[in-house]
């Protein structure tokens, strides 16, 4: 981490991204195609939003952070074919679906971690491995990504089974096997089970998203990890479908905490 000249406040990595794609977005919503982007503005944008100071480190970790935007496919140099070369630039057409939801896309962690946060209790442990999926992503490692944002998925499936197992123990009786088990689809096979059963004691709205929601979520947050993780290709999944994983993946983690919440509060 870097400190801006007038602050004392540490300036990280996605914060700078994040200004430089506030900027992008921007320049974007003129006129994608008559937009005349250019580095030079971009970089003395950025500069003077985050007051960053003449030392040479911030100056190049602005440079790198301008750059993996480059590396991963959200910019490319030049306007046209008679400008093709730096310092014009355009938005790619990943950039611009990256772009439609800016404020919760994870080619932006530190707004993704914040709107996340916003609806959802991760835990740290959870935490840690959207942080990780996060750094996979926005440097092209997609399949590792889809491991991680699993892993974050199955972390949280495993609080609210926690949760249940408690609720269960209040009632007076036992878990069944299947919830400890160590396979995490017969865990999360359960815990459906368990929450099919207490539907009728859930508030209507809770109920209602679960019905429309839970199994779908978790499903395809799975689908993406277990792709991803089994090597049976060489591409076992799209980039596309890994963005897909991270736009549920927070819509997932509410509920989770919805229903972990609901658990510790009930008797099942």
């Amino acid at each position: 981490m870097l400190y801006d000249m007038n602050s004392s406040s540490p300036v990280t990595p996605g914060e700078v991204r994040s200004k430089l794609l506030e900027y992008i977005a921007t320049q974007n919503k003129q006129d994608p195609y008559s937009s005349n982007m250019q580095a030079g503005s971009a970089l003395r944008w950025v500069t003077d939003q985050l007051k960053l100071s003449r030392d040479i480190k911030q100056q190049r970790l602005l440079l790198t952070e301008w750059h993996e935007l480059f590396r991963t496919g959200i910019l490319a140099w030049g306007h046209d074919l008679s400008n093709p070369s730096p310092p014009f630039c355009h938005v790619t057409d990943r950039g611009a679906r990256a772009l439609e939801n800016l404020q919760r896309d994870p080619s932006n962690p530190a707004a993704y971690i914040a709107h996340l946060e916003a609806g959802a209790d991760l835990g740290d442990i959870a935490k840690s491995y959207v942080v990780e999926a996060l750094d996979c992503y926005t440097t092209g490692s997609y399949k590792a990504a889809a491991v991680m944002i699993g892993a974050a998925s199955e972390r949280l499936v495993l609080n609210l089974r926690d949760s249940i197992a408690a609720a269960i123990s209040r009632g007076g009786n036992s878990a069944p096997n299947n919830l400890n088990s160590w396979q995490i689809k017969k865990v999360s096979d359960s815990i459906k089970a368990q929450l099919d059963q207490a539907k009728k004691k859930m508030p209507r709205e809770l109920a209602d998203d679960y019905e429309a929601y839970w199994s779908a979520f978790t499903s395809q947050i799975r689908v993406a990890r277990n792709e991803a993780g089994h090597p049976k290709s060489i591409d076992p999944l799209t980039p596309d479908a890994v963005h897909a994983a991270f736009l549920v993946f927070p819509e997932a983690a509410r509920l989770a905490t919805e229903f972990t919440d609901w658990a510790q509060k009930n008797v099942i």
